[in-house]
């Protein structure tokens, strides 16, 4: 044998035994399941489904108080937070212009009461002397036109004058409901211009012990919510305390944003201690569904995928719930929604489990069927302890 095929062959075998050698060493030394996993026993509970969305709190009659006649501000009887009665006046806008207006017209209506009484007199005289034969009956009738013409314009100038006492009258606005003064939009001296469209003066809450929420939920949950179902909802200002109430009317009047179609769900609620204020944030749950005592995993384990998993035993656990399920792949159909995959240990290794899944709680997922038994270890995730540990020996080939 020729001197360089000997010096191959011995390196080859050199090579061979400290690549054996090395792998031996892995092999002792691989970490177990284990250590490189984090690792949860599946167990039976409760498991409640809701559903989410934010919303805003408001009075159920929030009564915008506005004004039907022109004119400064010259007075105002309350400020934010007071509380009102029916009828209370508000404000007072400046009433000269309207006074003057309402003397003019009593002015008239005196002046057409005189003229009146001087046609009814005219026509008495007339039906004397009609009667006597000193007057036409043309003369007669003259004279009694003249006296419903009066009244006429009585009656025409008494509306009148109705008219701008009531206008006089509104100088002074009052509360139309008892309640509470959430906004005051308007100050002393201010000039307020009444129009087509009634501009907005005060804000008042009819009843903060009852208030109501707005809110927008998904196409995808609304069918799952109905009338009646009872609420909890949080707010900001008290993030330890959760509140309840029931949704009071789900509205079939669709918004789209962005190609997003939301639908605005209403929620009745009691606010005794009136601590809840118009304007908040609120975030609602409703529970849509229930289960008691099932079998769940985490929803880290069905969102588990180890990066060297046995592809065979994946592909077979899922083949034989496709079978279960009674999809072929052969036939072309996806992969059921309702179904998941874990990874359990199975001695030194894993082992992909087929699961049919329920309702979640976004923390766990009922599991409805499959291999999946209560006290099975189920790998919710890498263990950060093990990931890119350093190796305490190193090896040099060459």
């Amino acid at each position: 044998m020729k001197p360089i095929v000997k010096k191959t062959l011995f390196a080859s075998l050199a090579l061979a035994i400290l690549a054996g050698g090395f792998f031996g060493y892995r092999s002792s030394t691989a970490l177990l399941p284990e250590q490189r996993y984090r690792i949860q026993t599946v167990e039976k509970g409760d498991l409640v489904q809701t559903v989410s969305a934010n919303g805003t709190l408001n009075p159920v009659v929030l009564v915008n108080v506005g004004t039907q006649v022109s004119g400064t501000v010259t007075r105002l009887f309350v400020d934010f937070n007071d509380k009102v009665v029916k009828n209370q006046p508000l404000l007072e806008l400046d009433r000269s212009l309207l006074a003057a207006q309402a003397r003019q017209s009593a002015a008239s209506v005196n002046n057409i009461l005189a003229s009146l009484d001087l046609a009814r007199a005219s026509e008495a005289r007339m039906k004397s002397l009609f009667e006597q034969e000193y007057v036409s009956r043309q003369e007669l009738d003259q004279a009694v036109q003249a006296r419903k013409s009066a009244e006429a314009q009585l009656a025409q100038s008494r509306a009148a004058a109705d008219k701008d006492q009531v206008n006089l009258n509104y100088t002074i606005i009052r509360s139309p409901v008892s309640g509470i003064v959430v906004d005051r939009v308007v100050d002393l001296g201010q000039t307020v211009a009444a129009s087509l469209q009634t501009p907005t003066l005060i804000k008042i809450a009819q009843d903060l012990s009852e208030m109501r929420i707005d809110s927008s939920f998904a196409e995808a949950d609304i069918g799952k919510i109905k009338e009646g179902q009872k609420v909890r909802f949080t707010v900001d200002a008290f993030p330890d305390r959760s509140f309840t109430g029931q949704v009071q009317q789900i509205r079939m009047n669709a918004t789209v944003t962005q190609n997003v179609v939301t639908y605005n769900v209403r929620v009745s609620l009691e606010n005794p201690d009136q601590i809840l204020l118009p304007g908040m944030t609120a975030y609602v749950n409703i529970a849509v569904a229930r289960r008691d005592d099932v079998l769940m995993v985490p929803n880290s384990a069905l969102r588990f995928k180890p990066a060297d998993a046995d592809e065979k035993s994946a592909d077979k656990a899922e083949a034989n719930g496709s079978r279960a399920s009674g999809e072929s792949r052969g036939k072309g159909r996806k992969r059921d929604n309702n179904s998941g995959t874990v990874y359990v240990i199975d001695g030194k290794e894993l082992k992909a489990v087929n699961v049919q899944i329920g309702i979640t709680d976004n923390r766990n997922t009922e599991i409805t069927g499959g291999d999946l038994k209560p006290g099975v270890r189920v790998v919710v995730g890498d263990n950060p302890a093990s990931v890119n540990k350093p190796s305490s020996v190193g090896m040099r080939l060459f």
